[in-house]
């Protein structure tokens, strides 16, 4: 008998291809037959980043469909993006699975896995006879409030044409959920001008309304630390944490190679010593702020890891404090990426200055590690909310007038952070509740299995 085939379609964005990738492995050990579908541009970075550190993809089948962009710039413009894919993947993935279904090779599709973000294929999937999961890899707090649209228009909270926020306070969806200032909603977080605004709240009621289509809605959280959201919205089944990094050779999802010379680096720092600084593959800094980090890192006295990505302010190279990297010698380690579930769980990690993307949020808190946040955009102000107002183990930076948060800020507050020990023993107890859910017996472990269920047959 052959076994049941999985197709995984995430967002083309690396916060989200990462858990994808790990769920993909979980269900290969599962006896399920895994194809892996990419963007023609995610696929050729990954598949590099795999090359580079010779990693493998273990029994999953990689492969890619077009994006129905041409440059490489227009990528970053996450709007026009999500446009384009609603207009060519459904096509497209259609063609896929018919070719896969008629080559003989392996099993024929029976299942799909997309991103709730791109929730619009799953009428296609239906006519196809395929088993629809839609999967959330953020906070479920994040995907309640995209759930929550037309209500909240409904109450004058945001622009029922735009999703742009109508009030200044802050709102909360149900008791124990986080409060969180509208203008700090995902979908009004990435700097666009007035009619893509527009563009992509369109997108986000085809997004709705595809769900309506799916079978099951996953998401890469765990009950335990969203209890009152599950409760609000009890059809979501977290099956979190999903975590990077933790299989010996096996690709992560990285758009980046890993520089994996920082373990061993960190292997010469003393316990709970060492500042790791991180800010996804999104981020970017002016100059000044690029400095003002530099500069904040050097005045700890501290030992840190920074990741530095090539493209994380203008001129990289040329953007360090005058005689920063002499200063600093050995005492601070600098890469262009890393192995990230691997530095967290490292016994010299002291705090986590991060963007609280999702994926750092779950690493993070899995490893005990206390948080110094930052966040950038979109879904980053939920996390924030998330680990300083709600779960407590973690502080935020403040910004100055200028807009720019200073060194003296960025020391003071890591300083702060490491001499809390309320938030090191919330940190650590949260980690607790994290393998808890995912061992035998634990919530995710029954929701995953419920999972199994839905599509095995």
């Amino acid at each position: 008998m052959s076994s049941p085939h999985v197709i995984l379609l995430p967002y083309p964005a690396q916060g989200h291809v990462i858990p994808f990738l790990e769920l993909a492995y979980c269900l290969a050990d599962s006896g399920f037959e895994v194809t892996f579908i990419n963007t023609d541009h995610i696929h050729v970075r990954v598949t590099e980043a795999i090359a580079a550190v010779e990693h493998d993809t273990g029994m999953i089948n990689l492969v890619s469909i077009p994006d129905g962009l041409e440059s490489i710039e227009e990528r970053s413009d996450l709007v026009k993006l999500s446009v384009r894919l609603s207009e060519v993947v459904p096509k497209s993935l259609e063609e896929l699975i018919d070719k896969i279904n008629k080559s003989g090779d392996g099993s024929r599709i029976t299942s799909l896995i997309a991103d709730e973000n791109l929730s619009w294929i799953m009428p296609v999937a239906k006519t196809m006879g395929l088993h629809t999961v839609a999967f959330w890899p953020a906070a479920a707090a994040t995907l309640s409030l995209l759930l929550s649209i037309p209500k909240l228009a409904e109450d004058g909270v945001i622009d029922d044409k735009t999703g742009l926020a109508k009030i200044e306070e802050k709102v909360q969806l149900s008791p124990g959920m986080p409060s969180i200032l509208p203008r700090e909603f995902a979908w009004n977080g990435l700097f666009c001008d007035l009619k893509s605004q527009e563009a992509l709240f369109n997108k986000l009621m085809d997004i709705n309304k595809g769900l309506e289509f799916a079978d099951m809605i996953i998401c890469n959280s765990f009950h335990e630390i969203e209890a009152p959201t599950f409760k609000f919205m009890p059809k979501v089944l977290p099956i979190g944490p999903l975590l990077s990094g933790r299989r010996t050779g096996k690709a992560v999802g990285n758009f980046w190679p890993e520089d994996s010379s920082c373990i061993s680096w960190l292997d010469k720092q003393n316990l709970s010593s060492t500042i790791y600084v991180a800010f996804g593959s999104f981020t970017v800094f002016d100059k000044l702020q690029f400095k003002e980090l530099a500069l904040g890192l050097e005045l700890t006295g501290r030992p840190f890891l920074w990741v530095v990505r090539p493209d994380l302010t203008d001129q990289t190279c040329n953007a360090y404090p005058e005689g920063f990297r002499e200063r600093i010698g050995s005492r601070g380690m600098i890469v262009g990426w890393s192995p990230q579930q691997r530095v967290l769980a490292h016994p010299s990690i002291a705090c986590f200055v991060s963007h609280c993307g999702w994926n750092s949020t779950m690493e993070g808190v899995t490893n005990g590690v206390p948080f110094l946040c930052w966040p950038y955009f979109t879904d980053q102000f939920m996390n924030r909310t998330y680990i300083c107002d709600v779960w407590k183990n973690g502080l935020e930076v403040s910004h100055g007038e200028d807009g720019v948060v200073s060194r003296e800020e960025i020391s003071g507050k890591i300083e702060k952070l490491l001499g809390d020990e309320k938030i090191k023993t919330k940190a650590l107890a949260l980690k607790d509740l994290a393998f808890k859910a995912i061992s035998h017996g634990g919530s995710s472990f029954k929701n995953f299995n419920s999972l199994i269920e839905t599509i095995k047959h």
